[in-house]
């Protein structure tokens, strides 16, 4: 799925969890100081932030293939080497990085098996290979749950996003191991997100980000106004209020 949204567009629709995403996914991949580390499918560029605050911009490569989220990672952290592309054809030599990690990425790849057999080629024997996915198979990003639910009701048997890799528990585990990845774990990260209100929920929907904000374009005036109003019985309809989010997660370590 190609991302042709403004990068302020997906900051104000997904972009406010990856910062608390971006510190789980670091924390759980151990990466630190003196690390070279790559970050596939950038978007704006919350990863590669908290990558550069660990590691510093000059170890830091980022690679998006929206060239808009390419350009906004790079304004935003000067000195990393950030550039556009697809996950499945890395433009580094093999071995180059400590780490390559995958936020919220591999849903979205064109061969999912070949992006993350790319990222095991670009790092190093002995590194470590993380990605992560939201759960939408078990209702755990409570955003998108809540969003499909309400299309639900007015479309029985929409598929959501239940379809896309990695959502699944164990999927991100399956594909790093097809990958020839060792010593592969899983688990999960929590995140969050603040709302000033249900119109601060709502409104990024209607911006046409991602699967659901797309879907929802599809639908006439009606059936939208019949889903915001399923999104708003769901939620608090005044003052601001947080909601929680899962992501399934998986590591491994390249062969050596």
């Amino acid at each position: 799925m190609e991302f042709v949204s403004p990068a302020e567009h997906y900051d104000r629709f997904m972009g406010r969890y990856a910062p608390t995403l971006a510190t789980a996914l670091a924390d759980a991949s151990g990466v630190g100081s003196g690390m070279r580390v790559l970050d596939v499918g950038c978007g704006p560029g919350a990863l590669t932030d908290a990558l550069v605050a660990r590691a510093g911009a000059e170890a830091v490569a980022a690679i998006d293939p929206a060239p808009q989220f390419a350009e906004a990672c790079r304004a935003r952290n000067p000195g990393a080497d950030v550039r556009v592309g697809p996950a499945e054809e890395l433009p580094w030599e093999d071995g180059r990085f400590d780490a390559a990690l995958a936020q919220l990425v591999l849903a979205f790849m064109r061969d999912p098996d070949r992006g993350v057999r790319e990222m095991a080629r670009v790092t190093r024997p002995g590194g470590v290979v993380a990605l992560c996915m939201w759960d939408t198979h078990e209702g755990g990003m409570t955003m998108l749950d809540t969003f499909w639910t309400a299309v639900g009701e007015i479309v029985p048997g929409v598929d959501g996003e239940h379809s896309r890799p990695g959502t699944a528990r164990g999927d991100i585990a399956a594909h790093l191991e097809r990958a020839g990845l060792e010593d592969v774990r899983d688990g999960e990260l929590l995140a969050h997100a603040e709302y000033a209100g249900f119109d601060d929920f709502w409104d990024p929907f209607m911006l046409a980000v991602g699967p659901a904000g797309q879907y929802l374009r599809t639908l006439d005036a009606e059936q939208q106004s019949a889903v915001r109003e399923g999104c708003r019985k769901a939620l608090p309809s005044e003052g601001p209020f947080e909601l929680d989010a899962r992501a399934w997660f998986a590591r491994g370590t390249v062969s050596g």
